[in-house]
């Protein structure tokens, strides 16, 4: 009995655990039937072994699972070798071989063919190519060495005109392919050149053979010959005999082509090709056959034009028929001939016995007609044909027409089957004149859409319901009349049903309501849940929202009138309660408090939502706008408003204003889009002043901001509206916007000594505003003349272009031309468009050109000395901070590092990454510090790494306070304890819950992997204040975790538990058998099982393989 091995882990634990093979199978042996071991399959059918070597010649391998379906594969690649004497050489220097012109050509081909080229010098000074390729593309190549490697010669050869299409062959394809084996180039005349002469150009050897294949193929072509006779087309029949086969015999035995045109082509020439002999021979016996028949008997005889189609049978079977059997030709008029006569023409003897035929032929078949409606036509038919099938089976000679408006049935055919045809017919018609009807009804075609419904479905099941046709005209009919054909009782039924729903339309009502597109959204509601109720409610009425392309307000209401007006009054009830709760109020609330509004987690912003019943909307984080908007109900959008401000209030010391403005003036203090009132907040540290609605009527005007700026914001506000009341006066200037900077001078300084001088308010455009170069000038008229005097000859000055020089070191050229010149661009922004030239690179110049306004160009000097200063001052400090944080550091794109080198004004250069690859296994040890013979200093263990030094460089001071703002972005790491069992709620589906709340805290938190030594320890990594509202928060999930937890508990032990499932999922499985295989190596042999757990027995891909010892399993292969 063979030994059987069970391959499981349990199996492999035996062996392992130092159990015997005897002990192992006699285990196995015991618990196995004899019928269960036949049935498993053998170690060497489930893993059949691979060859292990080449057997030597001679010797037939045994068939194997591997070997026994493979086939030898035949190369595709095949090498040629040229050569090319030196007398034909194109390029003979010897001392460039292998480069020069010589090798660009080879690699040209090489790449244009994709054959492999090597070339090598033979002792004659001649050059051998070795060409390797597919055969194609070997061809091609040999081809291209010919034509440019080797000289060329030229040689011309005369062969008949008639000949040159035999050299070109079928689409040109012989040429090509003569080409291509002599590697010459061949020119032939075109069609309408006299000449005879075949050029050829390339080699001698070349131009030879092509010589001799041209000449082959006219040689050859001489052998042939063609002769053209004309006969007339009445004896063509003769000639073919019946069915071609008298054309066909002469072939055989002539062995000429003889080509005899068609019946249907009006031509006489015949036309026989061959060699000379078989021609003469073919043309000797047609010339016979047609004197034979040349005076040949003929009889005319009248047919009915509508019997020749039954004389010529189909596809002129028939009178192939009559000429076969007679010997007599018919001859039928052609089809657009009015003639009926038929002529007969062959031997007397025969004529008789042709014409019987004929006349039998022509009255084989007839033509009659059934009488039917032409409204029953399809049901005669029946569905798909089915009806007309059976009949047309049984009798497949009979045609059967209908035509369309006509009361009749057409059929044709043989008489016999026409007439059993027409009995079978004439049952049908009477069988569904007497079980069928049709009626016609009345309906405005406006309704016609409406009666079919959305995709037919009104329509389709009238008709499956009354089993009836309806026949509804199409619109461009125009017709008002319905057919329903089918049984008479659905007849009825149909028809009454279709009057009920015309009746019904034609009470029906359209209306149209004037509903804001911005509602149309939120009456649908997200995915048409909330206008589905609406329908639901009403479920006669159809409501048509417009395309939101249209940009349409119309909605459109259909449906019975009584429930029209219902519709419309609950939707206008609904959009009443949205205008209602529309409401929008937008709160200028300072941008550093919004976070504060927002709350932790979201929590303050959340609770007023809920409490006030609104929407409140924040602007973007990198918005400059200030504005929260909030919308709902109008009391409840004062309320948040009102608890949102309260906010602002308790945070910083924000003081409230109202002053009393007629309501008159409010319009002109406000200004243009708002340029008089913006300007006085920009000027007063960004506070919010707020007027009250135009046309109100109220003369309170808030303002809004911290107390001193309020009480200046207030006068400002007070005096322009003096001004305004009592003569207020008004100019416009215009200015490049490039002076605007320097008008405006640095923080407001040169605009700020106009207005205390003259008393003027001066406004310059913001971004928005469509004219850039528009300067308002506003107050009393003797301010704003003077003002305007001061302006202009500011003005005046700046468009005086000078061009003044400095002397600035070349070390310190690089400082202002870097990054593509940013702070000369920011110098001409400043200080009205200044062009400042340095000296190109490389040049030793210390000389800076500086043209603009002659003021704007003394400004910049003085700038650029004092930067000049700077970088004399410079020094370089190093911050030592650990690499993996410096990520964190710079912030999103850089943003955090922006900020720093913007605020204290140094330049900050991080290290490059270090290279974590490991160092690798080849490289030669090193010791004592050696390598390639070069002594190593030692490394200080206390130094800093490199990629952990960020540079600064700037003011000594400047570069301190730089460093502590970089320390101070350096992230911390926590670590918290959270329950390993709540870890996955808080990560939530697919990560979202964990990545929300690390974007939210701007931290970054990890979890601990399986297998860790604390698997409830939870790490934050991020600034300290957010890695503590971190924690907090993970805190508070926990507790909220927990508290549901208890809960569940609580309600889990008043339910029934479900005894049987619970029982049958804790029942416990027998042990799985696993592969089982007989006669395995370990079973047969003293060797253990392989050890499954064991990177030896079973190593993983790419992983390095302990040394080879001999194993059951055969030799290793790795």
């Amino acid at each position: 009995m063979s030994s059987v091995a069970v391959l499981t882990q349990e199996s492999f634990n035996e062996h392992r655990s130092g159990l015997l093979p005897e002990q192992v199978k006699a285990a196995v042996a015991g618990s196995s039937g004899v019928e269960e071991e036949d049935s498993l399959p053998t170690y060497k059918d489930a893993f059949p072994p691979l060859p292990e070597k080449p057997l030597p010649e001679g010797v037939q391998e045994t068939g194997n699972a591997w070997t026994s379906k493979l086939k030898p594969l035949k190369s595709s690649i095949i090498t040629q070798v040229f050569h090319v004497p030196l007398e034909e050489r194109k390029y003979k220097d010897i001392n460039q071989f292998g480069e020069g012109d010589q090798a660009k050509v080879c690699l040209d081909i090489m790449h244009k063919t994709g054959a492999h080229l090597e070339l090598s010098m033979a002792k004659d000074q001649g050059l051998s190519i070795m060409v390797s390729g597919k055969h194609d593309a070997v061809m091609k190549a040999r081809k291209e060495i010919v034509s440019r490697l080797q000289t060329q010669a030229s040689a011309t050869v005369a062969i008949p005109k008639e000949h040159h299409r035999f050299v070109i062959g079928k689409n040109g394809e012989k040429l090509q392919e003569l080409e291509l084996k002599t590697a010459t180039k061949i020119q032939i005349p075109r069609p309408e050149d006299p000449s005879n002469l075949i050029k050829i150009s390339g080699t001698k050897e070349g131009l030879e053979k092509a010589k001799h294949e041209i000449l082959l193929i006219s040689a050859e072509q001489d052998k042939r010959a063609v002769e053209r006779i004309n006969i007339e087309k009445v004896y063509h029949p003769f000639l073919t005999g019946a069915y071609s086969k008298l054309v066909g015999e002469l072939m055989q035995e002539t062995g000429a082509r003889i080509n005899v045109p068609p019946p249907s082509v009006n031509k006489t020439e015949i036309v026989i090709t061959g060699e000379k002999e078989q021609v003469a021979l073919a043309l000797a016996k047609i010339k016979k056959i047609y004197e034979e028949k040349k005076n040949a008997t003929t009889i005319a005889v009248e047919v009915k034009k509508s019997q020749h189609k039954y004389v010529i049978g189909p596809k002129g079977n028939t009178l192939q028929e009559i000429l076969d059997r007679t010997g007599v030709s018919v001859e039928i008029p052609p089809l657009d001939s009015s003639s009926e006569t038929v002529i007969l023409r062959g031997e007397p003897d025969r004529l008789g016995q042709a014409l019987t035929e004929v006349y039998a032929k022509a009255n084989s078949y007839t033509v009659s007609s059934v009488s039917a409606p032409s409204w029953l036509h399809r049901f005669i038919i029946g569905k798909k044909g089915q009806n007309l099938a059976k009949i047309t089976q049984q009798m497949p000679k009979v045609h059967i027409e209908f035509t369309e408006g006509e009361d009749k049935i057409t059929l044709e055919g043989p008489t016999k089957d026409v007439q059993i045809v027409q009995g079978q017919i004439q049952e049908i018609v009477t069988d569904l004149v007497s079980r069928m009807d049709y009626t016609e009804i009345s309906v405005d075609p406006k309704f016609h859409r409406h009666l079919i419904g959305k995709s037919g479905a009104n329509i389709n099941r009238i008709k499956e319901l009354h089993k009836v046709s309806v026949r509804i005209p199409p619109d461009h009919e125009k017709s008002n009349l319905i057919r329903i054909e089918g049984d008479p009782q659905g007849v009825q039924e149909a028809k009454k049903e279709l009057l009920e729903l015309a009746s019904r339309m034609e009470n029906e009502r359209t209306k149209d309501m004037i509903i804001e597109q911005r509602f149309h959204r939120a009456i649908i509601g997200q995915k048409g849940e909330k206008i589905k109720e609406v329908r639901d409610k009403f479920p006669e009425v159809i409501i048509n929202f417009p395309d939101p392309a249209q940009k349409s307000d119309i909605v459109q209401l259909r449906g019975p009138r009584t429930e029209v007006e219902k519709c419309a009054k609950f939707m206008q009830k609904v959009v009443a309660e949205m205008v209602e709760n529309s409401f929008s109020v937008s709160v200028p609330i300072f941008k550093q408090f919004h976070k504060n509004i927002i709350g932790k987690g979201g929590a303050n912003i959340k609770k007023i939502r809920e409490e006030t019943n609104t929407k409140i909307d924040l602007p973007a984080e990198n918005s400059n706008s200030e504005m929260i908007v909030i919308t709902g109900k109008k009391a409840n959008c004062e309320a948040a408003k009102t608890r949102i401000l309260a906010i602002q209030k308790e945070l910083a010391n924000i003081t409230e204003m109202e002053v009393s403005i007629p309501s008159k003036l409010h319009n002109s203090l406000i200004g243009s889009k708002g340029r008089f009132v913006r300007s006085i907040m920009e000027e007063c540290g960004g506070v919010h002043i707020h007027f009250p609605t135009e046309g109100s009527g109220i003369d309170a005007v808030t303002i809004r901001g911290p107390a001193e700026e309020v009480e200046k914001a207030k006068k400002q506000l007070l005096s322009l509206a003096e001004e305004k009341q009592t003569k207020s006066h008004t100019v416009e200037l215009r200015a490049k916007p490039e002076y605007h900077k320097f008008l405006i001078g640095k923080g407001g300084a040169n605009i700020r000594k106009v207005r205390d001088s003259t008393g003027a308010r001066i406004i310059f455009p913001t971004a928005e505003d469509k004219d850039q170069e528009l300067i308002t000038v506003i107050g009393t008229e003797e301010a704003v003349v003077e003002a305007q005097k001061e302006l202009e000859a500011l003005i005046k000055s700046l468009d005086n272009v000078v061009e003044d020089s400095m002397i600035v070191d070349p070390k310190h050229h690089r400082f202002f031309v870097a990054r593509r010149g940013q702070v000369l661009r920011d110098i001409a922004d400043e200080y009205g468009g200044v062009i400042v030239s340095f000296p190109r690179t490389g040049s030793q110049s210390d000389k800076v050109t500086l043209k603009g306004a002659k003021d704007c160009v003394e400004a910049a000097k003085k700038r650029m000395l004092e930067l000049i200063d700077d970088l004399d001052a410079q020094v370089t400090m190093e911050c030592v901070i650990t690499q993996k944080f410096h990520r964190s550091i710079m912030g999103p794109k850089g943003s955090r590092i922006q900020q720093i080198t913007k605020d204290h004004n140094v330049q900050i250069k991080f290290p490059d990454r270090e290279d974590q690859q490991a160092p690798s296994a080849d490289a030669p040890v090193q010791e004592n510090g050696e390598a390639n013979g070069e002594v190593k200093e030692p490394v200080d263990p206390l130094a800093p790494k490199k990629c952990d030094v960020i540079v600064l460089s700037g003011r000594k001071e400047r570069c301190e306070a730089a460093v502590e703002a970089l320390k101070a972005l350096v992230p911390l790491t926590i670590a918290v304890e959270v329950p390993f069992e709540l870890h996955r709620y808080i990560i939530g589906q697919k990560g979202s819950g964990i990545r929300k709340m690390m974007d939210e805290f701007e931290v970054d938190v990890r979890f601990p992997q399986s297998g860790a030594a604390d698997p409830n320890l939870v790490t934050v990594t991020g600034r300290p204040e957010q890695v503590d509202e971190a924690i907090d928060h993970l805190l508070n999930l926990e507790e909220e975790y927990l508290a549901d937890v208890v809960e569940n508990e609580a309600k889990m032990a008043y339910m029934k538990p479900s005894g049987s499932t619970a029982s049958s999922m804790d029942e416990p499985r027998g042990p799985s058998k696993g592969f089982v295989v007989r006669e395995a190596p370990w079973t047969t042999g003293s060797a253990p099982a392989p050890d499954m757990s064991s990177s030896e027995d079973f190593p993983s891909f790419g992983a390095p393989v302990a040394a080879a010892r001999s194993s059951p399993w055969g030799p290793k292969r790795f």
